[in-house]
């Protein structure tokens, strides 16, 4: 490969991570059964069968930034099934979860070469396709002090986990694998995997899991592969800690957690002599295994209409941080606040904003510098994507909401000088 092939597959590199989709959370489902079909799905829940159909659609179009003006639509089917075993076969304090999710559309941060590092409809990705999304045993011990998972498991359900209220990616779902995607696969992607917590009483838990990364398990074809294809590279093993306090009455969730992964992995800038191989060539200098941290603070601050009550206003911080060696995003921080029931005659419908930075390795940048300087550019040179979204949700039915967004997006892709991004966007979610 030549030089000049190098460095354009350098100046690409971080700028197309926007279009390795990462994904977001699993879609929230209320434990009130809204459509009943004609007694039927009450029955089953009686004899320890759950079965839930969801659907969630985000389109979008692009205000400003980008190429061209766009509008794009991507939306999920999610299929679930949970077996209370004790209920169906006297198995005490066990249950089965299967989830099959159906993803499809087109994503607008690629078609409209927006050039961000984080998707705008985090909906979209890990191949428009059917999966096997959960497929696991979950047994508790010890009056629920103790829990066991095994199975496919996304790694994002159990660590790292935070919701999908924001459309913006920057602001949804287990931040570890928006920066580290290529070996932590949040939903809809499952990992062959094991998972123990242990809680205690007026403290929280700690849990930690060991899940086998299998780039494979990304591919479509093996979407409902529930079996174990070839291509396992290492096994990832995060670790958290949660402490679940009250203040006043009102509940808080703050956690703390790492990751390990064997897995080798190139080094982001350096080749077997320790230069730029984007400069110098050669091959990449490799790693075995990689790691990061991340925290994630939630609290609740107000209730007014008491503390049974949802509405109140609650806020998050969340930071992730990974190795700077093999990892082309090095930290990701984000805030936001939460308003449910802002309006006292709507106590269902919800307010959010949120604002987060996600950075690029400042070793990336210094060599795109160096590549400048060397007269390979002109090179955009990466440091930090700033995002920002606003959304209310309107509540119209026990089944149904909807939520209008706007986000802004400065220095997409983390290069000054860009056009940033305004956003306009609709969330549509039904419980089917």
């Amino acid at each position: 490969m030549t030089k000049l092939k190098l460095q354009l597959t350098a100046a690409a590199a971080v700028v197309l991570i926007s279009g390795t989709a990462k994904a977001g959370a699993p879609q929230p489902f209320s434990p009130t059964l809204f459509l009943d079909w004609d007694d039927v799905r009450q029955m089953l829940s009686q004899q320890g069968i759950d079965f839930r159909i969801g659907y969630v659609s985000e389109t979008a179009t692009n205000l400003q930034g980008g190429s061209q003006e766009l509008w794009r639509y991507t939306d999920q089917w999610t299929f679930w099934t949970h077996l209370d075993l004790d209920r169906l076969f006297g198995l005490k304090s066990a249950q089965f979860d299967i989830i099959i999710t159906d993803r499809n559309g087109r994503n607008l941060s690629t078609d409209a070469h927006l050039g961000s590092l984080q998707q705008v409809q985090e909906l979209y990705g890990r191949g428009q396709t059917w999966r096997w999304t959960e497929f696991y045993y979950d047994q508790s011990y010890l009056s629920g002090r103790l829990d066991w998972k095994t199975g496919r498991i996304p790694v994002g359900n159990d660590f790292a986990s935070f919701s999908c209220d924001f459309m913006n990616l920057t602001f949804c779902g287990s931040a570890p694998g928006n920066l580290v995607g290529d070996y932590w696969y949040n939903w809809p992607v499952s990992l062959w995997a094991t998972r123990l917590k242990a809680s205690w009483p007026r403290f929280g838990y700690v849990e930690a899991g060991a899940y086998a990364v299998n780039p494979s398990m990304l591919l479509t074809r093996n979407g409902m592969n529930l079996g174990n294809p070839s291509g396992t590279t290492g096994v990832l093993a995060p670790f958290e800690i949660g402490w679940l306090p009250m203040f006043r009455g009102l509940p808080g969730t703050y956690k703390i957690g790492g990751w390990y992964s064997s897995a080798t992995a190139p080094d982001v800038v350096d080749n077997t002599m320790e230069q730029p191989w984007v400069i110098d060539g050669g091959e990449p200098l490799m790693h075995h295994g990689q790691y990061g941290g991340y925290f994630n603070f939630e609290q609740r601050l107000t209730a007014p209409g008491g503390t049974a009550s949802a509405r109140g206003l609650s806020f998050f911080v969340n930071g992730t941080y990974a190795d700077r060696r093999t990892s082309s995003l090095d930290n990701q921080v984000s805030l936001g606040i939460l308003d449910t029931g802002p309006i006292a005659s709507r106590p269902q419908d919800e307010l959010g904003l949120a604002a987060g930075e996600t950075h690029v390795n400042s070793r990336l940048a210094a060599v795109e510098r160096l590549q400048n300087a060397e007269g390979y550019g002109p090179v955009p040179v990466q440091t930090t994507e700033w995002a920002t979204e606003v959304f209310y949700d309107v509540h119209v039915a026990g089944w149904l909401d909807l939520r209008p967004n706007f986000q802004y997006v400065a220095q997409p892709g983390g290069v000054a000088g860009r056009r940033n991004d305004v956003i306009f966007g609709m969330r549509v979610a039904a419980s089917l």
